[in-house]
């Protein structure tokens, strides 16, 4: 079985391609390629004065300055900091090519950049993140986003939708399987005995007893009870204002935000730049760098790679974790 890694570098205006090449500047010990345009990495790599020699070979390079890349071509030139519809299918098709070599066993696991998801849908492509692309692609039916930072990990029971949606998104069927997913997550992927799951609430105070919102009392709580006498070690719903607090951390190996900004915020807090984004419930490993496409840096030489590693590092992880599960 492969233990190769595959990048995406995701937009190629931001600093997905920046991101590569300065990791490429090292000594790597595991195996991992980017799916790119060639040219782009070369103009790139001039741009931040960085040497960079690609190789398209089928044998991965290891050394300082040299990138081992399947290439796609750009529909249209690039100019660092600067969004073009024309390239939107070509930010898909790296995605598409990476999958596919996932799902066939070519690759162990998929690390991507970030994508500009406004640029992409000013291309008349609906697209609302990885996530829910990589699910489609996969034919998963339930996933989950994670972000982890350190011993920090925050799942989302909903992803990219407005704040008003939120409510009517918050389902004991969708709320279970999110806590599904997650739980088995931990189980198969972290090697995690009897997982603890921390559920967040919805409304502040998780509702105050129903004066100020019913959604704990008629989803949230419901599902937490659901479970807990499956089995499942699941806790809540806390205040969001409280599970974040060490001892109640402590009492959990996750947490189980209801929306974007409940959760992110405070794990970003913790870790941005080293924070690393896992998609769960996929058949495939795919983590992710937990920042954006950061326009204004691209090609400026200012762009941190931590997340990056740390997203590198958790995948080679992942696989090492289930390439022993499975001996």
């Amino acid at each position: 079985m492969s233990n190769t890694l595959v990048i995406t570098p995701g937009e190629p205006a931001g600093i997905g391609p920046d991101l590569v090449i300065q990791a490429a500047q090292s000594v790597r010990t595991a195996d991992w390629l980017v799916i790119a345009d060639p040219d782009l990495l070369v103009e790139r790599a001039e741009l931040l004065g960085l040497k960079l020699n690609i190789s398209t070979s089928a044998s991965i390079s290891h050394k300082p300055g040299e990138l081992s890349v399947i290439p796609v071509k750009l529909p249209a030139a690039v100019t660092a900091g600067v969004l073009n519809c024309r390239n939107s299918a070509y930010v898909l098709a790296t995605l598409d090519v990476a999958i596919e070599g996932c799902l066939k066993g070519k690759f162990a696991a998929l690390v991507t950049g970030p994508v500009q998801k406004s640029v992409i849908n000013d291309a008349g492509v609906a697209f609302s993140g990885h996530t829910n692309y990589l699910a489609k692609a996969c034919g998963s039916e339930n996933v989950v986003m994670m972000l982890a930072a350190g011993d920090l990990r925050v799942a989302l029971a909903t992803v990219h939708i407005s704040l008003a949606q939120v409510p009517s998104n918050i389902t004991i069927k969708g709320l279970t399987e999110t806590i599904s997913v997650v739980h088995s997550a931990m189980l198969n992927q972290f090697g995690i005995h009897n997982p603890r799951i921390l559920v967040c609430g919805l409304n502040p105070h998780a509702g105050e007893y129903g004066h100020m919102g019913r959604e704990e009392i008629d989803v949230i709580q419901p599902v937490v009870d659901i479970l807990s006498r499956q089995g499942m070690s699941v806790f809540g719903p806390y205040p969001a204002d409280t599970v974040f607090t060490p001892d109640v951390l402590a009492q959990g190996d996750v947490v189980i935000a209801m929306y974007h900004d409940q959760g992110l915020p405070v794990l970003k807090y913790k870790g941005f730049g080293s924070a690393v984004n896992i998609t769960l419930g996929l058949p495939i490993i795919r983590t992710s760098v937990d920042h954006g496409t950061a326009l204004d840096i691209a090609g400026s030489g200012k762009a941190n790679i931590a997340s990056l590693l740390q997203a590198l590092e958790t995948a080679s992880t992942l696989v090492e974790y289930g390439s022993q599960s499975a001996a």
